[in-house]
This record gives structure tokens, C-alpha cells and sequence, in this order.
């Protein structure tokens, strides 16, 4: 269960679920690879819940050209 950041702060950021957990999981995983932290300080030790914080503090976001615009 995430207590924080909550799902609330998350989809304000970023309005797909599905894109939160596909964002959260690369950045955790590049975080246990390459131990290149983007935050000062984090509150999770897990490296799932760090990438969620990233996301809440807008220091990873989406890429807008990414996105398909059809």
C-alpha cells in the first residue's frame, strides 16, 4: 500500500494511472541500476515510492512529444 506520496498528489501530476505505475517502474528501476537520485532527500526507502516522490516534487514527468497526438 502506498501511504505517501498518496494517489491524489499523483494523478494531479500525471492523469493516467496506468501511466504512473509504467513511469514509476522504469524510473525504479534505473534507480537500483545506475543510484542516480533526482531529490536531496527521500522519504521511501524503496526505490518504487522514490520514483513517486520525483514524480509529486514534477522532477520526472512525461515527455509531451512522446505523447501521440492523433
Amino acid at each position: 500500500m502506498i501511504i505517501y506520496p498518496s494517489i491524489d498528489k499523483l494523478v494531479d501530476k500525471i492523469n493516467s494511472k496506468y501511466s504512473i505505475c509504467s513511469i514509476s517502474a522504469k524510473r525504479a528501476n534505473d534507480l537500483q541500476r545506475n543510484q542516480n537520485p533526482m531529490l536531496d532527500h527521500y522519504e521511501s526507502p524503496k526505490y518504487i515510492g522514490q520514483a513517486m516522490e520525483e514524480i509529486v516534487s514534477s522532477d520526472l514527468v512525461i515527455d509531451p512529444e512522446s505523447l501521440s497526438q492523433n
